[in-house]
């Protein structure tokens, strides 16, 4: 420290301010305007001599609290507390802590100002507003309408709706001044839409204002995200915004970088969970302010603020990840319709697939179909071959290794000319073991788990609990050597990999998902849903283990084997440049002529017509209940059902154990429970929604066991269930 700093300081630095010192410190410390925390319970103060009542929605995600409540306005807080932003209240302090007319006590929670009013219904004391956290207002009447009809529609609460729909604040990016909007673009060319029947037409609807609807079967093959590109311009063009919705990251990255080409830099935003908190609250708020009128993102991004909203876009809606795993569980397609109808903005479904959903719109005159002709399909796809259970009997090559002849000469001929993808259902090693003499399958003696294989060396581990298992021996019949019933990636890569020893061989799966691969000679063995884009496509593709997609007891299991296969096989070059794709499936099966013929819509059609023949989804509506029997039983007792409504069940629900994908609608780990199925037909799900909700806030308001703040519900509501198996 130099002499200046230390001024008042003792010889050599290390004596102590005089007392005259002192006093003139603390003098100077009790004189300076340090900032002081703003009081909390404003005793005393004026309220706001105009609206001076706050209705506020308080961020308490129960049923039995799904209200807005009033407080009074501080006059201090006047300017800054306007409807829509965020606030601090005092909550739960009950009549008890009245003081010279205003309600004290209680902790502090968030919450939201929806309106100002000059007088309230409530009788008894208001307490004041606490603090206004920032005055940017982010909650509009729109987003409001939209957020209650989403609660209501899925049984659940209005601040949950609001927790998925606006991101956390952060000051930073909040204090950034807002830029002027960029002026709309020229309406782009049609390009590859021309190859849609009626493509171009919905192309020119859009620049021109109008407010298509319309559900897209995609073509294979890249060019998708730039279809949605021109889709988004052609609705800039006409001065209204536009919004994308994608299943992940990976798609949302190739729709940004598609629009950065066709729009250029800075006029869209993209809204992604791994954006980070202060990113992504400043895309949301360039959105928010009319900075932006483009929007892609992942789920989330279904409730973007968009001014003037003229298109919403929902890619590969069959994908699980459109569904949200937090209450209520919205689904992107669902919300975007109500999106659609609210504001009278265009709609458009697309993916490579269809789904029953999509094709109900299309039968219902809700939307249009966009679909190419059958020269077109043939022009763009490639050749699909199948391998059944006959051919594996007779095929002498594959009862000694997992592919059959034609899936290897696929593999060395595609190798030629490019990379080969294969896609395998299972991830890890060897994630199911049996026994090799009675077939009994492999168990842990702790938790009666299924042993699975890490890598070719290492121990057994248990696929719940995760204990090793040194010394397995089976139960049945004693014997002590396994053999695997289901082979996973890792293990299939190590196949191939000694199989073609010059060939480099990629994995992509949850620990390591690629985005690309060259276009040079090598194989990707993938999961579903974690496939790469090769550069120029690939050269071919084997779709294995069918059974393990076919065989899920779900539903849903033929729809989202089809959607699985013809993502995969669409990333396969076309016919007439030699991709070709070999399944090993039952060719008679209903998915896979369908994969070979290349007809999803023909599929979800028929799809749909069983449906309707025994009132399943999504020709009627249904609701999963899930829990305890006793509370289960206690929940259901005390709805008021729709007359018309028909439980089905209840059936138990076992959970799958830690490490195994939990099914929606299961207890927590750990727990035995039960689950129903109601179902009502079509219009009466509003109905249904309303009764079930008045069911779950009357156990919460009684204090039921484990239903009070802080525990886990037990009886778990869930409407529109995507496992309905």
């Amino acid at each position: 420290m130099s002499r200046e700093n230390g001024a008042g300081v003792g010889e050599g630095g290390g004596g102590v301010p005089e007392p005259e010192q002192l006093a003139l410190i603390r003098d100077s410390v009790r004189r300076a305007k340090v900032p002081r925390a703003k009081p909390r319970t404003w005793r005393g103060a004026a309220l706001a001599k105009e609206l001076p009542v706050a209705r506020v929605l308080v961020d308490k995600g129960v049923l039995h609290l799904d209200r807005y409540f009033d407080y009074a306005v501080p006059e201090e807080l006047d300017e800054a507390a306007q409807p829509g932003v965020r606030v601090r209240v005092r909550f739960g302090a009950g009549s008890r802590n009245v003081r010279e007319g205003r309600r004290e006590g209680g902790g502090l929670i968030d919450g939201f100002i929806v309106e100002r009013c000059a007088e309230t219904d409530y009788t008894g004391p208001l307490a004041a507003l606490a603090h206004v956290v920032s005055p940017e207002p982010v909650l509009d009447a729109g987003l409001l309408g939209l957020a209650r009809a989403v609660a209501d529609r899925y049984a659940g609460s209005l601040a949950d709706v609001l927790q998925l729909a606006i991101p956390p604040r952060h000051a930073r990016a909040e204090a950034r001044a807002a830029v002027a909007p960029p002026a709309p673009p020229a309406a782009p060319d049609a390009g590859s839409w021309r190859r849609y029947g009626h493509g171009e037409e919905f192309l020119s609807a859009l620049a021109s204002g109008a407010s298509p609807r319309a559900v897209w079967t995609a073509l294979p093959g890249p060019q998708w995200a730039e279809e949605i590109a021109r889709a988004v311009r052609a609705t800039l063009a006409s001065g209204r915004g536009a919004l994308v919705v994608v299943p992940t990251g990976r798609p949302a990255a190739r729709v940004d970088a598609a629009l950065t080409e066709l729009l250029g830099e800075g006029q869209h935003a993209l809204l992604t969970a791994d954006a980070g908190q202060e990113r992504r609250y400043r895309e949301w708020l360039s959105v928010r302010r009319g900075e932006v009128r483009a929007v892609v993102g992942t789920r989330a991004a279904m409730f973007a603020p968009v001014r003037d909203l003229g298109l919403v876009v929902v890619w590969d809606d069959g994908d699980s990840n459109h569904s949200d795993d937090r209450a209520p569980f919205p689904h992107v397609r669902e919300v975007l319709e109500l999106r659609a109808s609210r504001e009278k903005c265009g709609f458009l479904a697309g993916s490579w697939s269809c789904t029953v959903e999509a094709a109900q719109l299309v039968e219902s005159g809700w939307a249009a179909p966009l679909v190419a002709d059958r020269e077109q399909v043939r022009g763009a796809a490639p050749v699909v071959r199948t391998v059944g259970d006959g051919d594996l009997a007779r095929d002498e090559a594959a009862r000694a290794a997992r592919l059959p002849t034609l899936a290897w000469r696929a593999v060395r001929e595609g190798l030629k000319h490019g990379p080969v993808l294969v896609q395998v259902p299972r991830r890890g090693y060897v994630p199911r073991l049996a026994c090799e003499r009675c077939r009994e399958a492999a168990r842990c003696r702790r938790c009666a788990g299924p042993l699975e294989a890490q890598d070719s060396g290492s121990a057994l581990r248990c696929g719940w609990c995760g204990e090793e298992e040194a010394a397995w021996h089976c139960g049945e019949c004693g014997g002590f050597r396994l053999r695997a019933q289901v082979v996973g990636a890792r293990r299939t890569a190590e196949e191939l990999g000694r199989a073609f020893p010059a060939v480099p061989v990629r994995t992509s799966g949850r620990e390591q998902v690629l985005d690309t691969v060259p276009g040079t000679p090598a194989l990707v063995v993938s999961t579903p849903g974690a496939e790469p884009v090769a550069e120029g496509g690939y050269a071919a593709a084997l779709l294995l283990d069918g059974w393990a997609m076919l065989g899920r007891p779900d539903l849903r299991a033929g729809e989202d084997a089809l959607r699985r296969w013809i993502a995969a096989a669409s990333l396969v070059r076309s016919q007439g440049a030699g991709g070709t794709v070999v399944i090993v499936a039952e060719p008679t099966l209903r998915p896979v002529q369908a994969l070979v013929r290349w007809d999803p819509v023909g599929h979800a059609v028929r799809e749909l017509g069983e449906r309707a023949e025994l009132a399943f989804p999504p020709v009627s509506r249904m609701a999963a209940v899930s829990g305890p029997p006793d509370a289960l039983n206690d929940f259901l007792s005390g709805a008021e059902l729709p007359p018309e409504a028909v439980v089905l069940g209840p059936v138990p629900v076992r959970d799958a154990g830690p490490g195994s994908a939990r099914r929606p609608g299961a207890p927590p780990a750990g727990d035995q429970g039960e689950r129903v199925l109601i179902r009502v037909p079509p219009g009466s799900g509003a109905a249904l929604a309303a009764a079930l909700k008045a069911a779950q806030a009357a156990r919460m308001a009684r204090g039921a066991k484990g239903t009070r703040e802080g525990q886990t519900e037990p009886v778990r509501v869930r409407v529109d269930p995507l496992d309905i198996g």
